[in-house]
């Protein structure tokens, strides 16, 4: 059994259901401090719901004056995972690790314990072969991105900023593959806007309209108005930003009944073409025109971010294509991920690791062949780092 299969199960059979770590900080932190690592554990959030986090960085051996010179990659993920749902249709369980026809099965193989692992032994790989390298290395680890992620990687972030601490490249560890490791890496990921309306009327009884005001009534033209916008029109790495509707509830539940308010819950999923404030600002001049009595209530997500092409796609696509022979392809789709509070401060942030067919599911697994691939990639990204880091010393 491969050093990354050993760790990939040792994390899966700890049950981190968030924001529970079950110890996955202290194994890596243990294993990262040998090689020179220092570990900085930060907990954060109440008691009942407390989160921990890892920075754990291991600099560069040069003097001061050229360490201020010296580019930092990140390595980061989650060691939380979602509940398991129903045990009892789970082939095994789902916290031991279980090879069934060629893929290891476990809550946490896919979504991310398994890149976790290969990042810790790419790691280990390298440093052994280079330990000289002028890269400052550090790993950024939370027990917070399933769950609310209000005490994790953005409490990280946050005191990052606070230190001053420089960060140039950064690879977060989330299932973005398709079909075979390193088919599709995300070198951006939309920002998300959510907004609970509710409209207000007056109830009444339903056989006499004109003594009452019906909010949903009220609210259809401009609702169809919202559905009809053409928000932006994206760009060359983004879709256009999408507004859809999650929820919708008005009445007491009697067919005679006029409701006297209506709620509705809705988001935006948008790209960089468009700013959280002018969506803001373009719904409620629609609901301010249909003169709707109402209450808005909004919450950012996250902020939409995204690397071009540049120093760190290059390396991650060379190194792609030299361990697998894939040429890999760039998307922004899908959810958030907490790339998005790392790249409040690091300019080049993608994110790589196995496929996401089985993510969040019953059985989630990932092909044993899948599993030293992503650590030959995440190693090979480092070299071809550290040969960037070099020629740039030397120009």
């Amino acid at each position: 059994m491969s050093a990354t299969r050993q760790l990939a199960e040792a994390l899966i059979a700890r049950p981190s259901v968030t924001p529970q770590d079950a110890g996955c900080i202290d194994l890596i932190a243990a294993r990262l401090a040998p090689l020179g690592f220092a570990n900085d554990i930060i907990d954060s959030g109440p008691a009942d719901f407390r989160v921990r986090n890892l920075w754990s960085k291991r600099p560069a051996a040069l003097d001061g004056q050229a360490q201020a010179a010296i580019k930092t990659v990140v390595f980061a993920g989650h060691t939380d995972v979602v509940p398991t749902g129903p045990l009892a249709q789970w082939t095994s369980d789902p916290f031991t690790p279980t090879e069934r026809d060629g893929k290891l099965y476990g809550r946490g193989a896919s979504d991310m314990k398994t890149s976790i692992a290969a990042f810790v032994v790419a790691v280990e790989q390298f440093l052994a072969a280079r330990p000289d390298a002028p890269l400052n290395i550090a790993l950024l680890l939370t027990s917070d991105e399933e769950g609310p992620a209000v005490d994790g990687t953005v409490v990280v972030c946050e005191q990052l900023k606070a230190r001053g601490e420089k960060l140039d490249w950064c690879i977060v560890g989330e299932p973005t593959a398709v079909q075979r490791t390193g088919d599709m890496i995300k070198n951006g990921r939309r920002g998300t806007l959510s907004g609970r309306l509710t409209v207000h009327g007056i109830q009444g009884h339903i056989a006499y309209p004109h003594l009452a005001r019906n909010p949903i009534h009220d609210l259809a033209p401009a609702l169809a108005e919202l559905v009809a916008i053409r928000w932006d029109e994206g760009n060359a790495f983004f879709p256009p930003t999408s507004w859809q509707i999650s929820n919708i509830h008005g009445g007491t539940g009697a067919s005679n009944i006029i409701p006297g308010e209506v709620t509705i819950d809705f988001n935006f999923r948008f790209c960089t073409e468009s700013t959280a404030e002018s969506l803001k600002q373009r719904v409620h001049a629609v609901l301010d025109r249909h003169e709707l009595e109402y209450e808005l209530q909004w919450t950012l997500g996250g902020q939409p971010f995204l690397t071009p092409p540049g120093e760190l796609v290059q390396a991650v696509q060379e190194a792609i294509a030299q361990e697998t022979g894939l040429g890999t392809e760039l998307s922004t789709t899908g959810g958030t991920s907490d790339g998005r509070f790392i790249a409040t401060l690091c300019p080049q942030v993608i994110e790589l690791g196995p496929p996401n067919a089985s993510i969040h599911k019953i059985d989630e697994h990932i092909a044993l062949a899948d599993i030293e691939p992503l650590k030959n990639i995440y190693r090979r990204t480092l070299e071809l780092l550290e040969a960037q880091a070099r020629a740039g010393a030397a120009a």
